[in-house]
């Protein structure tokens, strides 16, 4: 199907493209940008008041499948990153079994194939079954097309076995994403160490815990020269030192999602006069203080912060519906990350331009995905096949029995925000089209 979109604001951050225009997508690419675009037969979108933009791509995702289905499946979560606006997304490798051979990745990479509704990229696992005691079969996982290795949410703590990694994965070419937290330090906190967690008589993980992990991360990274993501940062300090080593010309990257710029430790106490003990507020890492969210929102605004990633983590009611010490970290969020990235706009706290970069050019050279499949992440003429339709000032309430996503678990709901997706175009094809309806 041949389409047009219609009289849109068409920004391509990779390009610097920002203009008011027609979009043809013709044999199933990006053909022509330009006014007054004219196609026979082709269907018609109109974009007036919309931003028409790369599709979304995201680096950082939990599908659950294998092993926790019952959380969810590709075909639930791929959905749901559609209905976000999100055409590409990279699997984190908390599933059971663990991404951490090629049998195992190609098993997966068949069930992506069979259900996916986006395209997904698997991650391998740094070691076996993400333990941190042995590397697992790097090699074999490059060659089976992981575009990165992590171990997800347990950071290898025995730098001798990260220093072998960061080692064989600079040899391939591949970067390593670490969750850097020091166990020791974090070890049994729930929440952010300070004025919150001990008002609420909770235990929490320091600021020492993220910024002692980056430190040792990235001496090692200068030491073996590999590419380092640092994923997931949440506090001033570690990004000072990311800043620190990226002007020393180190080959460091990392990301923010976009809970940890919307939302604060005082989300976990709740609005109310007595504390709410908000479970769907439990993440790791922990939100934190306001100004840490401010200097990761300036982080983000100076380019210091590479990609905006969702760490979309859905769980089952029960895995939250329980006393916090005993609630599974993680957020649901790849159906709002958008729109909360737009209501910070709005509210002028982040650089439009900046934030698409985030979450689309940016996103995609973190792991040179443009090798993978050419023109992610872009509206290049003649190659890129991914766009998505939004328009940034639509306001909606968040209701998360609304949501494609077998994680209800948000600390959103209720509020009102800015931006909603109004279609998406997947390897050329129309995906996605919504009513121009607010909820």
């Amino acid at each position: 199907m041949d389409i047009i979109i219609r009289g849109g604001r068409v920004i391509d951050p990779g390009s610097g493209r920002d203009l008011q225009a027609d979009l043809l997508v013709h044999d199933g690419v990006v053909a022509a940008i330009g006014a007054g675009l004219a196609f026979e037969g082709a269907r018609s979108i109109d974009a007036r008041g919309c931003i028409v933009a790369p599709g979304l791509v995201d680096l950082h995702t939990h599908l659950r499948e294998p092993g926790f289905e019952q959380k969810g499946t590709i075909a639930t979560e791929t959905m749901a990153a559609l209905r976000g606006g999100f055409t590409t997304v990279c699997a984190m490798p908390n599933t059971n079994p663990a991404p951490d051979s090629a049998s195992i990745v190609e098993a997966l990479t068949d069930r992506i194939r069979r259900d996916a509704k986006v395209r997904v990229f698997p991650i391998g696992c740094v070691t076996r079954g993400r333990a941190g005691k042995q590397l697992a079969e790097l090699a074999e996982l490059a060659a089976t097309g992981c575009v990165a290795l992590s171990d997800d949410g347990s950071p290898v703590a025995n730098a001798r076995i990260m220093r072998h990694a960061l080692e064989f994965a600079g040899a391939m070419g591949i970067p390593l994403s670490e969750h850097s937290d020091d166990p020791e330090l974090s070890a049994g906190g729930v929440m952010n160490e300070g004025r919150v967690s001990e008002r609420l008589g909770l235990a929490g993980q320091p600021v020492a815990a993220e910024a002692t992990a980056i430190a040792r991360n990235l001496a090692l990274c200068e030491q073996t020269g590999a590419r380092l993501h640092i994923a997931h940062i949440t506090t001033a300090r570690g990004l000072e030192l990311v800043a620190d080593a990226k002007r020393r010309g180190l080959p460091v990257t990392c990301e923010v999602t976009p809970s940890h710029l919307f939302l604060t430790e005082e989300s976990v106490f709740g609005e109310g006069p007595e504390p709410a003990y908000d479970t769907n507020a439990k993440i790791n890492p922990p939100l934190r203080t306001e100004a840490d969210r401010r200097a990761l929102l300036q982080g983000l605004n100076d380019g210091v912060v590479d990609a905006i990633a969702t760490d979309h983590a859905p769980h089952a009611i029960e895995d939250k519906l329980c006393e916090f010490d005993n609630a599974a970290f993680g957020i649901s969020c790849i159906e709002t990350a958008l729109a909360t990235v737009l209501t910070l706009v709005e509210r002028g706290e982040l650089d439009l331009q900046r934030a698409l970069a985030a979450l689309t050019s940016g996103a995609a050279a973190v792991f040179q995905l443009g090798r993978r499949v050419p023109g992610v992440g872009s509206l290049t003429e003649g190659v890129a096949s991914d766009v998505v339709v939004f328009d940034p000032v639509a306001q909606w309430t968040v209701d998360p029995t609304r949501f494609v996503s077998k994680g209800k678990n948000t600390p959103l709901a209720g509020m009102r925000l800015l931006g909603r997706v109004r279609a998406v175009i997947l390897r050329g094809e129309l995906a996605l089209e919504e009513e121009a309806t607010g909820v």
